[in-house]
């Protein structure tokens, strides 16, 4: 039998928080746990009342808002946006700052390399001990006879692999991190222009044999690529930072009763 739990009730300011709503807000909170998803979604509903609440004394009205996607928002929901443009102020994101960013964080702005890929797959399953090492020996004696005659990978492959690239003699195009399996990648990305690995390697989907074509090593892209794109990253984490102090300031001159709310960085204002 599941168990039961119970939940106190969580008063804002004297008013109680429908249990109903924060059930059905609980859903929208991702957690190991019932209690600790109920938790996530009565802070949340605690910071969305203290908004309501500020809105109400600085008799703010909804104002036909859209969101990102140009529909209407609904009336609260306007309110609190209302409230927040009014009251949460954030600097622009200027030149000297944008440019420092850009220089700290050089590794966010380089293309990523990217390597041509040729490969032969003997498919297996890991689970299967035998036919998993079967497709290793004839991994092995594919990259035996590549060794002593490199132009055969196109036939071999055509004849040995599994993958739909054999029809394109084993070429993948260009691949770049992230596209395959991390195995593959880590063997890869450690070849230089038109080497053999010398070993079978290894994956989920099997064993492959699998050599280096062209690389293209990434670039810098240059201040001028990026520059929106920094002024809007910097602009955004700062408003979020506004709207938590902001909601510190509400939250320290309320009184809320059963849940501690802690910080203001719930997911209202991530």
């Amino acid at each position: 039998m599941a168990e039961v739990l119970e939940h106190p009730a969580v008063l804002v300011n004297g008013c109680a928080i429908d249990p109903s709503s924060i059930a059905a807000e609980a859903q929208n909170h991702p957690a190991p746990d019932a209690r600790s998803a109920w938790e996530g979604a009565a802070r949340a509903l605690v910071f969305r009342q203290l908004l309501l609440d500020e809105a109400d004394r600085l008799e703010i009205m909804s104002v036909g808002l859209v969101d990102a996607e140009g529909r209407k928002l609904a009336e609260e929901d306007s309110r609190i946006e209302a409230l927040l443009e009014q009251e949460v102020r954030c600097p622009h994101a200027d030149a000297a700052t944008i440019q420092r960013f850009y220089e700290r964080h050089a590794d966010r702005f380089t293309s990523p390399t990217l390597v041509e890929a040729e490969h032969i797959l003997f498919a297996a399953s890991p689970d299967d001990d035998l036919a998993y090492g079967l497709a290793t020996g004839d991994a092995r004696m594919t990259i035996r006879a590549l060794m002593a005659e490199p132009g055969r990978f196109a036939e071999l492959a055509l004849r040995h692999s599994a993958c739909p690239s054999k029809e394109q003699g084993g070429n993948l195009g260009q691949i770049g991190p992230g596209q395959t399996v991390k195995e593959f990648e880590d063997v890869l990305f450690g070849l230089g222009e038109g080497e053999l690995h010398p070993e079978p390697v290894k994956t989920r989907f099997g064993v492959h044999v699998i050599r280096a074509g062209r690389r293209m090593e990434g670039e810098r892209l240059s201040l001028e690529l990026v520059r929106d794109k920094i002024a809007q990253y910097l602009e955004e984490a700062s408003w979020r930072r506004a709207v938590t102090q902001y909601l510190a300031i509400l939250a320290s001159q309320a009184k809320v009763e059963g849940i501690d709310i802690g910080g203001a960085d719930g997911p209202l204002v991530q």
